[in-house]
This record gives C-alpha cells, sequence and structure tokens, in this order.
C-alpha cells in the first residue's frame, strides 16, 4: 500500500512539473512573431488589418507564430494559450487564433466557444488546407500568414445568415471529401481481397496444385510516398483545426 501510495504521488509530481513547464510567450500586440517569420513591416500591416477588425466587429483575432510547441500538440497547446491570453471578451467568447510552429511544421485556428458556428472545424480546415498550406509549402511563410488572416477575418464581417451559409457549404465538401476517401478505401479492400486474398484461398483449395502447373503469382506493388492586450478572457474548448506542411 505505501509502494503504491509513493507511486501515486511521485506521479502527481511529475505531472504538476509538467503543467508548470509549460509556458507561453508574452501577449506584446495583435501580433506575437516569436519565431521571426515576419519583418516589421509585415507584421505591422498585419497588426493594423487585426485592429480593424475589431474596431469594426468587435471581435478579435491574434496571430502568433511560435518557437517551439515545447512537446506539446499544437491542438491542446493553443486553446490552453487562447485561455491564458484571454483572447476575445468573456461574455461573446469571440477570440480566436492562428497559430503557426514551423520548427514542428504545424498550424492551427484555434476558435472561441462565440465563433465555432463561424470559424466551424470545416471552414477552418478549408482555410488551412486552402489559403496556408500551399504558401507554407512554397516556403513563403508572410504569404500563407496573410492569406489566412485575410479568410478569417472577411469570415468574421459577414451576416449571421452568410457565415451560416458558407459553414454549411463548408461542412457538405468535407463529407464529400471523406465519402470519396472512404470509397476509395473499399475499392483498394476490394482490389487487396481479389488479386491477392482470392488467389491464395484457391491456391490452398487446390493442395498447391496450381502452382505446380506454372499458375500465376499475385503481382507485388510496391507502394510509395513522399500596447495591447486581452480582453476579459474568452473561453476556448478546442474548437478549430490544425495541419502540416
Amino acid at each position: 500500500m505505501k509502494r503504491i501510495l509513493a507511486i501515486l504521488i511521485i506521479c502527481s509530481a511529475l505531472w504538476g512539473q509538467s503543467a508548470l513547464a509549460q509556458k507561453f510567450p508574452a501577449l506584446g500586440g495583435r501580433v506575437v512573431d516569436e519565431a521571426a517569420l515576419l519583418s516589421p513591416a509585415e507584421e505591422a500591416a498585419l497588426s493594423a488589418k487585426l485592429q480593424a477588425l475589431e474596431q469594426s466587429t468587435q471581435r478579435q483575432i491574434v496571430i502568433a507564430t511560435l518557437a517551439d510547441l515545447q512537446g506539446y500538440d499544437i491542438a491542446d497547446y493553443g486553446y490552453r494559450l487562447g485561455r491564458y491570453w484571454g483572447i476575445g471578451d468573456k461574455q461573446r467568447n469571440d477570440g480566436a487564433l492562428l497559430i503557426i510552429a514551423p520548427k514542428e511544421r504545424k498550424l492551427r485556428i484555434e476558435v472561441g466557444y462565440g465563433l465555432e458556428s463561424v470559424l466551424t472545424d470545416a471552414v477552418s480546415s478549408q482555410i488551412i488546407r486552402n489559403d496556408i498550406t500551399p504558401q507554407f509549402k512554397a516556403g513563403n511563410f508572410p504569404a500563407g500568414i496573410n492569406a489566412g488572416a485575410d479568410k478569417m477575418i472577411a469570415l468574421l464581417q459577414l451576416s449571421p445568415e452568410e457565415a451560416q451559409k458558407v459553414a454549411a457549404e463548408a461542412a457538405k465538401a468535407e463529407k464529400e471529401a471523406a465519402d470519396e476517401g472512404d470509397f476509395g478505401g473499399i475499392i483498394f479492400w476490394l482490389f487487396i481481397f481479389f488479386f491477392f486474398i482470392l488467389p491464395l484461398i484457391r491456391s490452398f483449395r487446390n493442395g498447391g496444385r496450381s502452382h505446380a502447373r506454372g499458375g500465376v503469382g499475385a503481382p507485388v506493388i510496391i507502394w510509395g510516398g513522399g500596447g495591447f492586450g486581452g480582453r476579459s478572457g474568452g473561453g476556448f474548448g478546442g474548437g478549430g483545426a490544425s495541419g502540416g506542411w
């Protein structure tokens, strides 16, 4: 019993040290470029766009580039960062983060509760995949960051009806893509069955005589791949999407 208690105490201490070890960069503005991906002029221009959004809609976006994720999953890091910084209004929970971690080649759009119907998981995923990632793959981080920020700004300026329409279209597109992936998976397993498994079954049933007759074996396939501060603390709960490049 004492041994079990000692183990529990040690585990608790290690967990506490791990939680304390997580450090967040200071929130010095609407753009926190810890990874130094932007020039001063690019950072100033991006900050101005985010400030204009906040003045016109009261909604708040912060762009954060991180030196590293300190071993955390970017989704876990993202919602903790949003809470720590207090992005968005406490009542409306209308804050959003665009997080880029170039060392891990990860990025994420993290969304406050109040914006989850606008920057839905599907919408956020499309922004990452269509607007940001192509630029990052080309090595143009400022262009990718600005493309993502511009798309997020445009969506947060829509009327509720327009935002709902965009969200519905994104959800439909994501579902169609998932269905196509499922269909492709079915075709793949049918191919495996008819060209690999079924010939083996027939071979066993025939006692190996098909090979003695010089039958054709199953083909071999090689697969390859190659002065600003947060407001009063809007709530974040893990809504959004992650990606990589």
